[in-house]
Formats: structure tokens, C-alpha cells, sequence
């Protein structure tokens, strides 16, 4: 089954695993990676009834999602 056909985790959406204008299939793999970490911090940060664990898992999602864009913005940066 492909992403189009069942509904995106969590992870797939904050990456937004579907957006790759490029069609890089580097940027495809490092998109799911990255997704499947924030899928598992979304789990235990869930699982988790600690308000400042769950504040942490939330910043370890922000991080993640904040490194995702840099390694693609890395992998396809073009000089001009």
C-alpha cells in the first residue's frame, strides 16, 4: 500500500514525506527516516502521562523535524 492510498502518520505528515519537487530518491529515504523517529517520539510522548516528559518528547519532534529540513535542504543545495 502506498502513502496515497492510507492515511499518513503523524511523522509522514511533519516531514511531509509527499513534497519532493525534485523527485530525489535521497530525499525520499531521508524523509521516511526521519519519519519513522518522529512517529516513535509521538508514540512514547502519547504513552507518557509525565507533563515534562511529554514536553520533551515534543521538543526532541520539533528538533527532528528542524534536522529533516536541513539534511534535504544539505542534499539539494545547488550554487548558483
Amino acid at each position: 500500500m502506498t502513502v496515497d492510498q492510507r492515511e499518513m502518520t503523524y511523522g509522514e505528515k511533519a516531514v511531509g514525506l509527499t513534497f519532493n519537487p525534485s523527485g530525489d530518491p535521497v530525499v525520499n529515504d531521508m524523509k521516511r527516516d526521519y519519519a519513522k523517529i518522529i512517529d516513535e517520539l509521538n508514540n512514547l510522548r502519547d504513552a507518557s502521562s509525565n507533563e515534562e516528559q511529554r514536553r520533551l518528547f515534543s521538543v526532541a519532534i520539533t528538533e527532528a523535524q528542524s534536522a529533516q529540513m536541513w539534511a534535504v535542504k544539505a542534499r539539494t543545495w545547488k550554487l548558483e
